[in-house]
């Protein structure tokens, strides 16, 4: 069968170019090896919501009190991880459905390049088919990331993926690596009882947000009961024995710690072994595929989006990075009408869907500072939120940068409540080149966190009303 595009890896960057490719005409088919939907769908972002989301409700139970409600409540692990398996599968159906509604057809296997145009798939029982293709878009995504020393053996050294959906709860757990994985799961696994200690080794959690963001977010994780070492690593494991012996390496030394588990989550490596680049020539760099601004890699008609390219590595830049390359791949068909923008990567929203939840876009403070801007910073505490104070959630802040010259907005950084909801304003006014005065003069509803963030530009200004 020859097809127009062929998408190898059905994640969120795969199945919505796939999607957006059959809306534009052509003849789409996808390969996937396991499961619709991707990582993402599957073992990623939604079920990890559902987790934390029952980790929210743990707490409300165990702060019952605080609003004057008398509660109590034991956590059900097993139900609990079933729960999040179960918003993932009718996740993965729904991709399946828009699949079918699309008129994309699914191939099943394990995609191989064969040459221009061709792809080999490899199904469950061994058997081969080779399918053609004018465009083949490579969007097999990543996995969690082994060290040497952290090699994980599923059972007590474990990944992102076994973490989802351990048996039982463990008692005790070093998480190595503080970024959004790392501090996700401290954070679900501390609220359901497990004892947390997390290591990192840079000088600060979550270590690509502003300064006072980590700083608030270490302080409030403390609070919670985890234990954060950082400038430490894990030099050595000992699985010998019924747990974990771990030798951490720190600025005072080194010392032991043991848990029952270890989850490492120290990034992400790409999935781009034995998918056949070298033998076709395609061009890789540090592990990523190397593409242009329209996600075309070194041979032409075989294209990359994803995490198995250079970029940060989130849902909704794979999924822009592949409807950038479907609308190109069209407009040179005479399938649409105009050439796609390349992707800002200046301005993509990050978020960490722990509690206090983190959101940030832009220029943390630090790095304006660094590029050479004269800056106004305007932060702006929770705990003077009418929302926040209502919904007993007064932890963090919202923070704003902007350039003191041309009154341009260069970045923002939040931590607190349903902070995730709300970065869009400001992605959305750096994309429309929007200065202080718009959004001042833009009404913001009372009582809402969203509100915080007009109050932290009047800060920025000096024309403060709520401090």
């Amino acid at each position: 069968m020859a097809y127009d595009v062929l998408v190898v890896g059905s994640g969120p960057g795969g199945y919505v170019a796939a999607i957006r490719a059959a809306q534009l005409g052509l003849k789409t088919a996808i390969i996937e090896k396991e499961s619709l939907g991707g990582i993402c769908l599957n073992w990623g972002c939604i079920p990890t919501k559902a987790l934390l989301k029952s980790a929210n409700v743990m707490d409300y139970i165990n702060h019952a009190k605080d609003y004057g409600i008398e509660a109590s409540g034991k956590q059900d692990f097993a139900a609990v991880i079933k729960r999040s398996r179960g918003v993932a599968d009718k996740m993965s159906r729904g991709v399946q459905f828009l699949m079918k509604k699309n008129k994309i057809d699914v191939i099943m296997g394990f995609g191989k390049l064969k040459a221009k145009g061709r792809v080999e798939v490899t199904k469950a029982d061994g058997t081969k088919e080779t399918v053609e293709a004018k465009h083949i878009i490579i969007a097999t995504g990543a996995r969690s990331r082994e060290l040497p020393n952290l090699k994980q053996d599923g059972k007590k050294v474990i990944g992102y993926r076994e973490a989802m959906s351990l048996p039982t709860q463990p008692k005790s757990m070093i998480v190595v690596g503080s970024g959004a994985i790392g501090v996700e799961f401290a954070y679900f696994y501390n609220s359901m009882g497990t004892k947390v200690t997390v290591v990192e080794f840079l000088p600060k959690v979550v270590p690509v947000e502003d300064d006072d963001i980590s700083k608030e977010l270490e302080k409030q994780l403390r609070k919670q009961g985890i234990d954060i070492m950082t400038n430490a690593s894990v030099e050595s494991l000992d699985t010998s024995g019924n747990g974990v012996k771990a030798k951490v390496k720190t600025a005072n030394g080194e010392v032991s710690l043991e848990a029952e588990i270890v989850l490492s989550a120290i990034g992400i490596a790409a999935n781009i072994e034995g998918i056949g680049l070298e033998e076709t020539g395609v061009k890789t760099d540090k592990g990523r595929i190397v593409v242009d601004k329209f996600y075309q890699t070194s041979i032409p008609g075989i294209y990359s989006i994803g995490d198995c390219i250079p970029g940060p590595a989130l849902a909704h830049v794979a999924s822009k990075e592949g409807i950038i390359c479907v609308e190109n791949i069209g407009y040179n068909e005479k399938k649409y009408n105009h050439q796609p923008e390349p992707m800002d990567y200046g301005n993509i929203p990050g978020c960490t869907y722990c509690t206090p939840e983190v959101a940030s876009v832009g220029y943390t403070e630090k790095a304006a500072k660094d590029a050479g801007y004269e800056i106004k910073v305007g932060k702006f505490p929770l705990s003077a939120s009418g929302k926040a104070s209502a919904a007993g959630a007064t932890e963090g802040f919202v923070k704003v940068i902007f350039d003191a010259k041309y009154g341009e907005w260069l970045g923002t950084h939040m931590i607190g409540y349903n902070v995730t909801e709300i970065i869009i304003e400001t992605v959305v006014a750096r994309k429309l080149e929007t200065t202080h005065h718009e959004v001042l003069n833009s009404i913001h509803p009372h009582p809402t966190i969203s509100e915080s963030v007009k109050d932290a530009i009047e800060v920025a200004y000096g024309e403060a009303i709520h401090l």
